[in-house]
């Protein structure tokens, strides 16, 4: 297939890039570079720049969808940004599929559309009620999607995805980690620590209604995740709108998850704790068995010590390059 993904130059989409070219497709990654890197581009892959309300879709077959600001702090800040950029942006690149003839899309979703559990593991039927600006610009897109895939016969798949970590080495040898500048994921922020970049790691709140008083999240391993894209690429089915959860359906808290950091890396790793994040909720905790029993995926690498393990080499690794700090 002639595949376009947008923001195919951040840590998901390039992943996911290079495993649509090892599957035989031909891809062209668009991404504006706010926040992704040229250079993480694949091999193979044709780049284009520029915005999500201008997209190159002339010859596509499919869109896989990344492109969105996905903070949740800075969402509360500046809901307007992230409004205008994932709901309206998303909504000119539907409107321009629609007239070019490109009948199939995977969305990047995510577990915030939810909010707060209400039941664990969360289900897809669980109720959507997000409680910060970004998850409600997602949820605003899924129904965008059924939509179109309702009035205009789309074929389409949202992707609801939890806490994605650990790296992924393509076939041709490169390396594909998380490089955010700011930084503002766990695992990497905690690496850095244990790689000398950094004193300590912050922990955002200890008071949590959990075991440990700390969040507790869903870890999924990238290289499982974008395996589940092009199982939804491949299964997109005209004027239907699908919806799957993507973890492991266990969780692990912060303070978990920097122990087992500690044990990978063998560096003690300080943290402080300070307080909670706006918009966190306490427990986000995926069930994964509609696409289990749909689409036939599973999760191949889902225990915590190897998502961090695979983190741990790839920042280490000479074929992973380095993002500059932020200015």
């Amino acid at each position: 297939m002639r595949v376009l993904v947008t923001g195919g130059a951040g840590y998901i989409g390039s992943v996911v890039a290079a495993q649509l070219l090892e599957g035989g497709n031909e891809v062209t990654v668009f991404d504006d570079l706010s926040t992704g890197h040229e250079d993480a581009v694949p091999y193979g892959a044709r780049f284009i720049r520029g915005s999500i309300e201008h997209p190159p879709l002339d010859g596509m077959d499919a869109v896989l969808h990344f492109a969105a600001k996905s903070l949740v702090g800075e969402s509360v800040r500046q809901p307007g940004r992230y409004w205008a950029h994932n709901f309206v942006g998303t909504a000119k690149l539907l409107e321009a599929m629609r007239v070019r003839g490109v009948r199939k899309i995977v969305f990047s979703s995510t577990a915030a559309t939810y909010g707060e559990a209400e039941r664990l593991p969360i289900q897809e039927d669980h109720p959507t009620r997000p409680i910060n600006p970004y998850g409600a610009s997602k949820l605003a897109v899924d129904h965008l999607l059924g939509a179109h895939a309702e009035l205009h016969g789309l074929g389409a798949v949202s992707l609801r995805y939890f806490n994605v970590a650990g790296a992924y080495t393509a076939r041709d040898g490169r390396v594909y980690g998380e490089r955010h500048a700011p930084e503002t994921h766990l695992i990497p922020n905690i690496l850095k620590v244990a790689a000398g970049e950094s004193e300590s790691v912050r922990v955002f709140g200890a008071d949590f209604p959990t075991p440990d008083g700390t969040c507790v999240r869903d870890y999924i391993h990238v290289a499982d995740l974008a395996r589940a894209h092009l199982l939804a690429l491949e299964n997109c089915s005209p004027a239907t709108h699908k919806i799957y959860n993507l973890g492991n359906g266990a969780g692990s808290s912060v303070m978990k998850v920097l122990n087992v950091a500690r044990e990978v890396t063998g560096h003690p790793i300080p943290a402080l704790v300070g307080n909670r994040r706006p918009g966190d909720p306490a427990v986000l905790v995926a069930s994964s068995e509609k696409i289990q029993r749909e689409l036939a995926w599973k999760a191949e690498r889902g225990d915590l010590e190897t998502m961090v393990s695979d983190a741990w080499a790839a920042f280490r690794s000479p074929e992973t390059p380095q993002v500059a700090p932020s200015a």
